[in-house]
């Protein structure tokens, strides 16, 4: 009986979950009113004129169309798509070599026993690097290196993906010093770039306590049993890829020149992004040379150093592709005239809400609109351009506005299945979607709660740039 009621309320595969979503748009393109907001242009950039919101021609999504949107989909999501690939593809290389292996393995053995440090500490490098460059995509090209070490501590892959991708995500969505969140939602708001940091600088060491507790609890419980691991699949079929530390094979020459060649490297991706604002074709460029330039310290010939690229590659196709698939859900809303309309009425339900439950509301409208947009600065430019004069009609400062866009914009990306970060870093794990949300779903309404908690007291202080 018990095994029947699993069956049923079983989790669908992510392709049906977006699929379902898409149809769901589309339809709405038949219900929902079309409107648009005029583009305006300001410091070069273009945001919409929240003044100007006015009714539009029906522009219902066929059958046809709906179809003709998934290349489209894929079309504008690209960049993400071919980046997945190509590091995937290259860190198969790399780890080929068998040096990041034996690397991860000494650094197991230097910390055996001291586990419940190196988790909050590896989380806090990257969302210190989250807080102050903003790393977001470029995250993907860690996972791996979190996966080989949280296994040889004798966790599995979430734990290793946790290590990184919330670890980032912490510091991105707290948003010190983001320039791609809250530089550009403050300079929509005309408010001092990273003005009002203390409060933020409250959310990011109170963010990393909490996860840093929830993943270590839950470490400890697949280390303890790991029947108890989410993806026990998967590490039952990657058990051949975990290090036997009491056997370990000693670094040679040519894995100390790889892995100084891969310190190097990505302190350079670090340095590109920060100082010359580097992004996907860059890192791509970058991670190219270091992956065959491992491949020749190593003593592989061009054609091994193919094989192994492509066998990286062929292993995420699954999570590549689901990037293009979310990319439709707005292709859809666009071509259909209701994006505008969704937000418009989304930000029209708070409108006469009380102070401090509208800044709640704020912080909800950011998630939902998340889910559609999931670009940071795509959604500060569709968003805060309505949220700013909303919130001075209420009575909350912009900071405050600024506050919940970042909360919204950032915490969320971690759970829902339009994200092309989560759904590439799960497909560079190979962790089923649904695994994840069953794993995560629990922290995200604790975030939630926690973010309410720190828009209500923005909303009490008249949180300001301070």
């Amino acid at each position: 009986m018990e095994e029947k009621k699993k069956k049923i309320f079983k989790v669908p595969h992510t392709y049906v979950i977006l699929s379902i979503v898409i149809l769901v748009v589309t339809i709405c393109t038949y219900i929902m009113p079309a409107g648009e907001y005029d583009r305006v242009e300001i410091d070069g950039r273009t945001v919409v004129d929240s003044t100007s919101y006015h009714s539009v021609e029906a522009s219902p999504v066929g059958f046809f169309e709906l179809f003709k949107a998934i290349p489209q989909g894929y079309n504008d999501a690209a960049s993400i798509i071919f980046f997945i690939f190509v590091v995937a593809g290259m860190f198969n290389v790399i780890m080929a070599t068998g040096a990041i292996e034996r690397g991860i393995g000494k650094l197991a053995l230097a910390t055996r026993g001291k586990e419940k440090i190196l988790i909050p500490a590896v989380m806090a490098i990257f969302a210190a690097a989250g807080a102050t460059f903003g790393i977001n995509e470029e995250g993907i090209i860690f996972v791996p290196v979190g996966i080989a070490l949280a296994r040889a501590m004798g966790y599995d892959a979430i734990v290793g993906m946790s290590l990184v991708t919330l670890g980032a995500s912490i510091g991105f969505s707290s948003g010190i010093m983001n320039a791609f969140t809250v530089g550009v939602a403050q300079g929509i708001a005309e408010l001092p770039i990273f003005s009002g940091a203390s409060l933020r600088i409250a959310v990011w060491i109170v963010m990393l306590i909490i996860t840093a507790i929830y993943v270590t609890r839950y470490a400890k419980k697949v280390k303890a049993d790991p029947s108890l691991s989410y993806v026990l699949e998967l590490e039952e079929a990657e058990k051949d890829q975990k290090l036997d530390l009491d056997n370990l094979e000693k670094l040679s020459v040519r894995d100390y020149l790889i892995l100084l060649e891969v310190v190097v490297f990505f302190g350079i991706l670090v340095y590109g992004v920060f100082k010359y604002g580097w992004y996907l074709t860059e890192i791509f460029a970058l991670f190219v040379i270091m992956g065959i330039g491992a491949g020749f310290i190593a003593g592989f010939g061009p054609s091994r150093i193919a094989v192994e690229f492509v066998n990286g590659a062929k292993g995420i196709v699954f999570g590549a592709l689901v990037v293009g698939i979310a990319r439709t859900i707005l292709v859809v809303m666009t071509d259909g005239m209701i994006i505008d309309s969704f937000l418009h009425g989304l930000s029209g339900l708070i409108s006469h809400l009380p102070k401090s439950v509208a800044a709640v509301g704020m912080l909800f409208v950011q998630a939902l609109t998340n889910f559609f947009i999931p670009s940071g600065s795509g959604q500060a430019a569709a968003t805060m351009p309505l949220m700013v004069p909303l919130a001075d009609v209420l009575g909350l400062t912009r900071q405050t506005a600024v506050l919940a866009f970042q909360f919204g914009d950032g915490f969320t990306n971690n759970i829902i299945p339009t994200s092309s970060v989560l759904m590439g870093s799960l497909s560079v794990d190979k962790i089923p979607y649904e695994k994840w949300l069953k794993y995560i779903a629990p922290l995200m309404g604790i975030w939630l709660v926690v973010c309410a908690g720190f828009m209500v007291l923005a909303s009490v202080i008249n949180y300001g740039p301070f």
